[in-house]
């Protein structure tokens, strides 16, 4: 059985003291330092590209997972991960050829993932069961930190993981969005092992004195969780 991780969304950090976040979070627990790449295009917002990724990784000794929010994507993957990204998410709706896009991931070294957002039907992410490694479920619209979650995304994540028991392939299903000791509860319940937070472990600006005892919230309510499922 996979274990619970949660991935620190570092869109919700302090950018002006991005460095000492990055290991602020990791020294409070978190498992992996979650990267929304966002182009400005695909989504609304725009956030960081190859270069600071790079510096990111300098300070960083938890695995970097990027998301990309952009629109296309191939072009990029190369650049983000030799700029230090671990693992790959792509949208299906970003490149007409997703299979092609996730191939390429994976080629290039980082083990793909890919991203459906509230309304994008799980399908999208089943007829690629046999390349990924993870899916990651959008419970909010992507695009912006901070947003309540969707509770209609749930039946997705039921639907997700239980196409993966019946592949018998190792892929894990990530949530992202709305993540607190109050939703992580019902996730985990629906198949979900790897959290995404952002708000719910940076708070509402540098905070690193409450990181250890948010994580260990979030942990906990995911444990319990799995433990009743279990």
């Amino acid at each position: 059985m996979q274990k619970i991780r949660i991935a620190a969304s570092l869109l919700a950090a302090d950018f002006s003291r991005l460095a000492a976040e990055i290991r602020d979070v990791q020294n409070a627990g978190a498992h992996l330092l979650h990267l929304d790449i966002m182009d400005g295009h695909f989504v609304p917002n725009l956030t960081f590209g190859p270069p600071v990724v790079a510096r990111m990784r300098e300070h960083a000794e938890i695995p970097l997972d990027a998301h990309l929010m952009t629109a296309p994507t191939d072009h990029l993957v190369q650049p983000f991960i030799s700029a230090g990204a671990k693992s790959v998410t792509v949208h299906p709706e970003s490149n007409p050829h997703i299979h092609r896009t996730l191939s390429l991931v994976r080629q290039s070294g980082a083990s793909p993932g890919v991203a459906l957002n509230p309304a994008t039907p799980a399908g999208h992410a089943l007829a690629v069961l046999d390349i990924i490694d993870s899916v990651l479920v959008m419970t909010v619209n992507p695009g912006f930190g901070g947003q309540n979650f969707i509770p209609s995304t749930l039946p997705k994540i039921r639907e997700i993981r239980d196409a993966v028991r019946q592949s018998g392939r190792d892929i894990t299903i990530a949530v992202d969005g709305g993540i607190t000791p109050e939703t992580a509860p019902e996730v985990v319940a629906a198949g979900a092992r790897t959290l995404v937070a952002g708000t719910s472990v940076f708070g509402k600006g540098a905070e690193p004195d409450l990181y250890e005892e948010r994580i260990r919230d979030l942990m906990q309510a995911a444990e319990q969780s799995l433990a009743s499922a279990g």
